[in-house]
């Protein structure tokens, strides 16, 4: 499945923050394979595929949400979840 999230206000300050203190690269989320995140003068835009929605759905609930509680993150982001009809990633090497 595909996540793609919209949040605005967050800053680039912010999300190295949240990455820090969840630790998802160090410590990768099941199902969690791909992210990428960027920026824009509105705020952060995520990318994400994950194996299945409910691994992402525990991640948010256990991990990320309690993370961006912690670093003072506002206001609620807005998410479209979408089934993912191909992905491709030349440079990924699936573990």
């Amino acid at each position: 499945m595909m996540m793609l999230m919209q949040w605005d206000n967050v800053t680039p300050a912010q999300y190295d923050a949240v990455r820090k203190i969840v630790n998802f690269e160090a410590d990768p989320p099941r199902g969690g394979l791909y992210h990428v995140a960027g920026f824009d003068d509105k705020g952060m835009r995520v990318a994400d595929v994950w194996e299945r929605a409910e691994d992402f759905q525990a991640f948010v609930e256990q991990r990320l949400m309690p993370g961006v509680q912690k670093a003072g993150i506002t206001g609620e982001p807005k998410v479209n979840i979408l089934p993912a009809h191909n992905v491709y990633a030349p440079g990924y090497v699936r573990r």
